[in-house]
């Protein structure tokens, strides 16, 4: 990976910033990922095609975004945030969100959603990566976190 990249985050006024790690952050990150599932759900449910869209994408990005808190580091630029984790945890980790980031850019901006079925799949897509996050994040150790932080730390200097 480029981390020129990296490093154009951290220079970004709300880029990405070491912080100290926050494991009660990280859990809240994960219980607002779940809800937002749930609100995904209904959403679906009674045809709302574009709302159940966005709320997919937040989910997993409150998701990956407990992971960030859970190691030390946030970033209020998504981009940025979804890179870092690409960095650290590879791209096959982050593929579905990245996926549905352009699905919710489609949706929110464009007013462009695909079809119901679609939008089903992506959900159970979104519930998966919820759920791998929720599992990985709960189980990692200080030690782990602290190997992540040094590793995204030293290549943004």
């Amino acid at each position: 990976m480029d981390s020129s990249k990296l490093k154009w985050c951290a220079g970004l006024k709300d880029g990405l910033r070491m912080s100290e790690p926050n494991e009660r952050l990280a859990k809240s990150y994960l219980r607002e990922a779940k809800s937002s599932l749930e609100r995904a759900q209904k959403n679906l449910a009674d045809g709302d095609l574009l709302w159940a869209t966005v709320v997919i994408y937040y989910a997993e990005y409150y998701a990956l975004y407990s992971f960030l808190q859970r190691i030390g580091f946030k970033c209020e630029n998504h981009f940025c945030s979804i890179l870092a984790a690409a960095f650290l945890l590879g791209h096959e980790k982050i593929k579905t969100i990245n996926r549905h980031k352009d699905k919710r850019i489609d949706a929110q901006y464009y007013m462009r959603t695909d079809k119901e079925d679609e939008v089903k799949a992506m959900l159970q897509e979104a519930k998966t990566f919820v759920s791998e996050f929720d599992e990985f994040v709960s189980d990692l150790r200080d030690a782990e976190a602290n190997s992540y932080k040094l590793k995204l730390a030293a290549t943004i200097r």
